[in-house]
């Protein structure tokens, strides 16, 4: 049974109702959560607040940094058990699970040695006067998180919050929880002070809705879809809260007909069978240049018939998606492409053996696929690829432009100067050249534009949204 954390301690739910905890390999329960509810987020909001006014609002940067790199020490320590916690939660291979517990690692690393880099300025002004700028933070945080990446999200939103010296307080998705709560306990190990960091676990339309709610909160961030995320950011702006919201994209890849074909299909395929799809920043739109349209497509159906899903322990390119409701959202997308006579250009395999109730999707290919048509402009959060041609360099940007979301691109030509042309007419908050994705991106500022959010994570700048910018003015003169 897993409780909340609240004030450095596991609680019990409030209501004393819980929610079952579900292997997708599987589909059968093997633990159960609290179910938290607005009394369990009022006390963890509270316990927050105390922690502010106590040791915790008192610790030097410094200080709060050698806690954060200690929890990477104890992290890396805990490396295999964690890893094997988070597939189980997730249904990742087991490959996937082990990085996503190192990058949880090197964001506490990270943030660690950053702590105490954030500095003030001083600003020249009139004789008589100091004018200083300071960088203070927000005071309790709220997080909500989503549940293909509940160990790299931990690391993503609540680290860098907790350096600049917030409170936090999370609500992760009630689909997987695992790992942060088992980041409470090595935060509590490495010394971190009671209230600093509080998980409540139950559902967004309850605990969720509850916290992005709250009259004493003062910074929220969120990450999932569109829909939620307009009403996380209504709930902020009826209290004037600075929110950072990520909420997800339709990222093309760019491949043009100078590319090095060879490598960019290798990308291609692992940028959609990636966690099974389930990424923000799935490469879910192939967009080709005709002269080379047959010669790479063929290339990259020859990767995708070989690529598989299986178990966790199977290791295979998918593991099986996180729920029910997700299977047959994604089985529905496929269904409506084969329905609208759009050719499937190649299928992957469901390994023999795979358990009966588990929630699989072998990934699957289509392609041409019509520029308005849904498979080209929706988020399908799985591992189907939409392939579509185009004629030349501005015939790409608009088509790669042309959806309401703007996180990603990558871009695929040895042609200098249109690298740089191509990436800033890209609407979109990061663009990969002749690569895709960067093993975690810790260091690298992520974020959208348009449908897909505001706001940015990672890297120095993620310190920045996390805190206030004050301006003292002091007039020393007679």
């Amino acid at each position: 049974m897993q409780h909340h954390f609240i004030g450095g301690q596991w609680r019990a739910g409030s209501s004393g109702e819980t929610l079952p905890v579900i292997d997708p390999s599987t589909g059968e329960v093997f633990d159960q959560l609290a179910r938290g509810n607005a009394a369990d987020i009022d006390q963890a909001v509270a316990a927050a607040r105390a922690a502010l006014s106590g040791p915790w609002g008192r610790m030097t940067a410094t200080e709060r940094g050698r806690i954060l790199v200690k929890m990477a020490t104890l992290i890396l320590a805990r490396h295999e058990e964690l890893a094997q916690l988070e597939a189980r939660d997730t249904g990742k291979p087991i490959g996937q699970a082990r990085n996503d517990i190192t990058v949880a690692a090197r964001y506490c690393e990270y943030y660690g040695g950053a702590a105490d880099k954030l500095h003030g300025e001083q600003i020249p002004y009139l004789e008589d006067f100091q004018v200083v700028v300071l960088r203070e933070p927000y005071g309790v945080t709220a997080h909500i998180l989503p549940w293909n990446y509940p160990a790299q999200m931990f690391g993503r939103s609540v680290v860098p919050a907790l350096a600049m010296g917030n409170a936090a307080v999370l609500k992760p998705s009630e689909d997987a929880c695992l790992s942060p709560l088992a980041f409470c306990a090595i935060a509590k190990e490495a010394g971190l002070p009671d209230g600093a960091l509080n998980v409540v676990t139950g559902l967004g339309e309850e605990a969720g809705a509850a916290l992005t709610a709250h009259r004493d909160i003062d910074f929220v961030t969120f990450t999932g879809s569109p829909e939620v995320g307009t009403l996380v950011q209504k709930a902020a702006a009826e209290r004037t809260l600075k929110c950072v919201l990520e909420l997800g994209g339709k990222s093309p890849q760019i491949v043009f007909d100078d590319a090095d074909l060879d490598r960019a299909a290798g990308f291609v395929l692992k940028a959609i069978t990636q966690n099974g799809g389930q990424t923000c920043s799935a490469g879910s739109r192939l967009l080709v240049q005709r002269s080379v349209y047959d010669t790479f497509v063929k290339k990259v159906v020859e990767l995708f018939t070989k690529s598989s899903t299986g178990t966790p322990a199977m290791d295979r390119d998918c593991g099986p998606l996180i729920n029910a409701a997700q299977q047959q959202r994604v089985q529905g997308f496929i269904d409506q492409a084969r329905a609208s006579g759009i050719p499937v250009l190649a299928q992957g395999q469901v390994a023999d053996g795979v358990p009966a109730g588990g929630f699989y999707v072998a990934p699957t290919m289509f392609g041409p696929v019509p520029r308005d048509h849904r498979l080209a402009c929706d988020e399908v959060f799985g591992p189907v690829l939409a392939v579509i041609p185009f004629d030349d360099e501005d015939d790409a940007i608009r088509l790669a432009n042309a959806t309401d979301f703007g996180l990603l691109a990558g871009i695929w030509t040895r042609d200098g100067g249109r690298q740089m042309r191509v990436a800033k007419r890209m609407h979109c908050g990061q663009v990969y050249i002749n690569c895709y994705g960067a093993g975690g991106g810790v260091e690298l500022p992520f974020g959208g534009v348009k449908r897909s959010g505001h706001g940015r994570e990672k890297g120095f700048m993620a310190l920045e949204e996390f805190c206030v910018v004050k301006t003292v003015v002091q007039f020393f003169g007679k």
